[in-house]
């Protein structure tokens, strides 16, 4: 019997960003910068992603960073 995996996308935003990064990440990333909160790069400097990992692998890595940044600021 095949086991189907399922795999989640994970995204992280400010509460008062209007824009969903998943569905219109350019405006999200926009508003994001002009702001100054910067997303993007903090979840790039703490998640240990690469090219040489499963993509699944990489997707778990981003949630894990997600979930640490949370924890520090949960705003």
């Amino acid at each position: 019997m095949d086991k189907q995996k399922t795999i989640t996308v994970c995204a992280l935003s400010t509460i008062d960003n209007p824009f969903n990064p998943i569905d219109d990440y350019d405006q999200w990333l926009s508003y994001d910068v002009s702001h100054g909160y910067n997303t993007s790069n903090w979840l790039a400097n703490l998640a240990k992603t690469s090219d040489l990992l499963p993509n699944q692998d990489s997707m778990r890595e981003i949630e894990e960073a997600i979930d640490d940044i949370v924890n520090v600021d949960p705003n």
